[in-house]
């Protein structure tokens, strides 16, 4: 299973959904996912990816992680995953 297929999971266990049911353009808000499901979320990627994700549960929409869609949460942690590996994009 790739960092795709993963955060899909994820996504689709916190909005009580198949994961066919979970669209890259989709935001969380689409999916039914509520600011606790969102921190959820983030927990389970940082767990799943053992990342440390910078991200303001206070205030999302001004945190360096991008959760507008899906496909930009999919993009924020594949850069994470790098990141800690020392891959350079």
């Amino acid at each position: 299973m790739d960092i795709r297929d993963r955060v899909i999971a994820i996504i689709a266990e916190q909005a009580m959904l198949e994961p066919s049911d979970v669209k890259m353009d989709s935001t969380l808000e689409d999916l039914g996912v509520d600011s606790l499901g969102l921190v959820e979320s983030i927990f389970a990627i940082e767990e799943e990816f053992d990342i440390s994700v910078p991200f303001n549960a206070n205030d999302p929409q001004q945190s360096e992680f991008d959760i507008s869609s899906v496909a930009a949460i999919i993009g924020a942690v594949e850069g994470l995953v790098r990141e800690q590996k020392g891959i350079s994009a």
